[in-house]
């Protein structure tokens, strides 16, 4: 597998962090990652009424935000949550929002 760039653990800043959680639909995304470590973006977003290159969008903006990992696995894009460096950078930070997400209703096909 060929990882993309993505940046280092040291350059992560909670501004990015904030807006990528930000979009209902990228926390959505997020939290299906965290729960699925090493899926596909097709499956994380299975049942998600939102255009392919949307998606691709909110993905970018996630691994350039330092949320996830994205790999090159044949015609697919396997995502590993970046937990490790997010806990050592922020700590206790995306527990509880995480915690908060699953809770809510699921994001609608509208959204």
């Amino acid at each position: 597998m060929r990882p993309l760039p993505e940046p280092a653990r040291e350059s992560l800043t909670l501004a990015p962090v904030l807006h990528a959680l930000g979009d209902p639909v990228r926390l959505e995304l997020v939290r299906r990652a965290w729960a699925s470590p090493g899926s596909t973006c097709s499956e994380l977003a299975d049942g998600l009424d939102v255009p392919m290159s949307t998606l691709s969008n909110h993905w970018r903006i996630m691994r350039e935000a330092g949320l996830i990992s994205m790999a090159v696995d044949g015609r697919n894009r396997r995502i590993r949550p970046r937990a490790d460096d997010l806990g050592r950078r922020f700590p206790g930070l995306l527990d509880p929002i995480l915690s908060l997400a699953a809770a809510e209703p699921p994001v609608s096909a509208a959204s």
